[in-house]
């Protein structure tokens, strides 16, 4: 689950992670009032939306406004806010279609000193937390790790107790900080790497993490990112969650217990099992098709989420053909069968329908979809299947 970068720092703030001061703005009148409430000569006007890269975004309906501002006045506070409030910021990350930003963060200004990168995320190859730091702050870290890999620093975090103060230390001398700026590292760091561990973070991102003109480290940005998985342990983070953010179609399928994702392509996709899925997609890459989503029912899924996986497929009006891969262990072709029939008679298939069975109950599976007189395309193995998916869209 993502939260919004006002939300990542009140969290931060409450775990004696150092975040600038600031005040969420709705309105272009509570933006002017925050920067008075602020006191400086200097604040930030920040656009609220689930995505990087908004300092460089732009909106579709004032190109020359970006989605970060520097105001020295509560004048052109309001005035950048008006542009902002109710407008599509377009980013790295949105895509063409954008976000409505209907929240703004106004943060005051920071004498920088330096700006360096911070990163806390799940490592695969050290087998649990890490953080990663780098003096490239600003940059994408996926930029740095192509060109500059020798400029990203990394440290595990151990599971129980967190950053040991000696690697904060060692981090610190690793990137060239002195002086208060070390003393400032040896609480900053170990801080944050427990704030990741105590809230089941996926991603803790702070970038830039800077360092003041006397020696704080500072978290300029907040990106924070928790394990769905793990969200029964935090009842409270429920509330922070943005709705408006989330893909509709991707918040029917988590009610109905489906993990989905919306893609760009125009193949639909229902398999069971995230390998499986993963693969299904690659091969309707390889054979010259674009999935549509990825959509897995899991491994017990009934012939209600069968059907409700249909649904949201078929709702896609980029959805050319669909694809239905199923292996059957726990889930039993039989049932998958079952509410395919069903959905193809309730809600009715538009499009070419592909589908390969294998496993429990296949031969039942395919007695069933032989003698219902439905226009389904029918395959022997997961390579015939995506050739012919591909092929429906050619011919």
């Amino acid at each position: 689950m993502k939260i919004h970068e006002y939300q990542a720092k009140e969290l931060l703030a409450k775990a004696g992670v150092a975040v600038p001061r600031g005040i969420v703005a709705k309105t272009p009148e509570e933006a002017a009032e925050a920067f008075t409430k602020l006191g400086g000569s200097l604040a930030v006007v920040k656009s609220q939306i689930h995505a990087g890269g908004r300092g460089k975004g732009r909106f579709k309906e004032e190109p020359e406004q970006a989605g970060v501002v520097l105001v020295k006045s509560a004048e052109e506070a309001k005035e950048n806010a008006a542009r902002m409030l109710g407008n599509t910021l377009v980013t790295i990350q949105t895509g063409e279609e954008g976000k409505t930003v209907s929240t703004l963060f106004v943060e005051e200004g920071l004498n920088i000193a330096r700006e360096l990168y911070l990163g806390v995320v799940v490592d695969r190859e050290m087998g649990g937390a890490a953080l990663m730091l780098s003096t490239e702050g600003g940059m994408e870290i996926e930029e740095v790790a192509e060109h500059s890999p020798e400029k990203i620093l990394k440290a595990p975090i151990d599971a129980g107790y967190g950053l040991h103060t000696f690697q904060a230390t060692k981090l610190a001398f690793e990137l060239g900080l002195e002086g208060p700026a070390i003393r400032s590292a040896q609480k900053f760091l170990p801080k944050l790497c427990r704030f990741f561990l105590d809230n089941d973070c996926s991603m803790a991102e702070i970038n830039p993490l800077v360092v003041t003109g006397d020696g704080e480290l500072v978290a300029l940005d907040a990106k924070v990112t928790f394990d769905d998985n793990a969200l029964f342990r935090h009842k409270n983070f429920e509330e922070l969650r943005d709705l408006s953010e989330e893909e509709p179609a991707e918040i029917e399928a988590d009610e109905a217990g489906l993990s989905y994702v919306k893609l760009d392509g125009n193949i639909g996709c229902l398999v069971n099992g995230a390998g499986l899925a993963m693969s299904t997609m690659d091969l309707i890459q390889f054979h010259g098709g674009e999935p549509a989503n990825f959509l897995d029912v899991g491994g017990g899924a009934n012939v209600d989420q069968v059907t409700e996986a249909f649904r949201i497929i078929l709702a896609d009006a980029n959805v050319k053909a669909v694809l239905v891969n199923i292996f059957g262990g726990i889930m039993k072709c039989d049932t998958i069968v079952e509410a395919l029939l069903s959905a193809y008679d309730n809600i009715g298939f538009s499009v070419p329908l592909v589908v390969r069975l294998e496993g429990t109950n296949v031969e039942k599976a395919r007695e069933m979809l032989e003698s219902s007189g439905k226009n389904i395309i029918t395959a022997v193995d997961l390579t015939d299947a995506a050739e012919k998916v591909v092929g429906t869209l050619s011919a």
